[in-house]
């Protein structure tokens, strides 16, 4: 299984769409759900009682996150020396990797950091100078040693390009990705949604991009042999090519939780905090026995793609903070991102058939903190 393990809920920068907007957001019902607001900001658990809990599963992952969880980076170093996994991960927005060790950058399986795309709209978003800080911190982690899977994790926001802003990550000459996964900026505050401006923007602007970016990503298949490792698109693709069943695809409340700082355990670190979902403790609870305990309600229960799509993020399923109407909005987008790949789908066969690609090339890796579907 998977566990998150949220080191604080503090963070070192103050972009536009979390520290800014949670500050629009005050007085937020969360539709009547219970919120412990009691929640301390850094871990007050014993890392033993951790270890003896995780212990209990034959092959965990282990994925840092925070708020910024390398604020606590002799936790992190910590947690690494004591308790045995699998995997390695931690998502980060990048700012303080110069403090993790080259020995603990050689154990990461992955490192997700959140850049949303070239110096213009990541500075616009997360704040003056971070990308340029952000790279020369990536330089210095793959000087230290990094061999793993290095995912750009982009925020998309009302404006963005999402097809340039993807191929800026993966072609330009600062820093070159090889993977790169995005999340839409919808459905996570009560506060931000204007029906006018988020419909224009993805009817215009976000699904031609998409359509866009997919051609650019099937001609590259079909002239160079090449899988361009965008997550949304390879992750698809392959359900599409081997008739792949999934469940929520970031896997969680069935296969990963999060043990926020308290040692309470929820679906998800964005459900931190919310008393109706809380699955357990670190004491008490055998991670074996929380699997498969919550899963994504109406509409995605009964969606005709729920088996492509897997279902919307499950806080934004039990939450709705933008109301049927724009949760509906937001799945039109994920309808037509998969209608698009069903399109190109045959020029994925066909490169297939001529043995310019094979169907591996578009396995993924799973529950690794991409959502898959943004």
């Amino acid at each position: 299984m998977n566990f998150y393990i949220t080191t604080t809920t503090k963070c070192n920068l103050e972009c536009s769409y979390c520290y800014g907007k949670s500050c629009l957001d005050f007085g937020s019902d969360f539709k009547g759900l219970k919120i412990d607001y009691s929640v301390p900001t850094r871990m007050s658990y014993d890392i033993h009682d951790l270890a003896r809990f995780i212990r209990k599963d034959p092959s965990p992952t282990i994925i840092f996150y925070g708020g910024e969880p390398l604020i606590e980076v002799e936790k992190v170093e910590e947690i690494i020396d004591n308790i045995p996994a699998e995997r390695y991960i931690i998502q980060t927005n990048g700012l303080l990797l110069d403090k993790l060790k080259p020995k603990y950058v050689k154990r990461l399986n992955t490192l997700l950091v959140s850049l949303d795309g070239d110096e213009t709209v990541t500075d616009r978003n997360r704040g003056e100078n971070v990308y340029r800080r952000v790279i020369e911190n990536l330089k210095l982690i793959e000087g230290r040693g990094f061999k793993g899977e290095l995912i750009a994790r982009m925020t998309v926001t009302v404006g963005s390009e999402i097809d340039k802003q993807v191929m800026w990550l993966l072609t330009n000459r600062d820093f070159a990705f090889k993977s790169v996964h995005w999340q839409l900026d919808a459905l996570f505050w009560q506060n931000d949604f204007d029906k006018e401006i988020f419909g224009d923007w993805s009817e215009r602007v976000y699904m031609p991009g998409v359509r866009r970016l997919i051609e650019t990503w099937i001609e590259r298949i079909e002239a160079a042999g090449e899988v361009l490792r965008i997550y949304p698109l390879i992750a698809i693709m392959y359900s599409l090519l081997t008739d792949e069943k999934c469940k929520l695809r970031c896997g969680s409340g069935w296969n990963t939780f999060n043990i926020q700082t308290d040692g309470n355990i929820t679906p998800c670190p964005v459900m931190s905090g919310m008393l109706d979902f809380y699955l357990g403790n670190i004491w008490d609870s055998n991670p074996l026995d929380i699997s498969d305990s919550t899963f994504v309600g109406e509409p995605c229960s009964e969606c005709e793609v729920q088996h492509v799509c897997g279902g919307r993020c499950l806080f934004a399923n039990v939450t709705k903070l933008w109301g049927d109407e724009g949760f509906r909005m937001v799945c039109e987008t994920v309808m037509d991102l998969i209608n698009s790949l069903r399109k190109v789908e045959w020029r994925v066969r066909s490169a297939m058939r001529e043995g310019k690609v094979e169907v591996g090339d578009f396995n993924y890796g799973r529950f690794n903190s991409c959502e898959i579907i943004p």
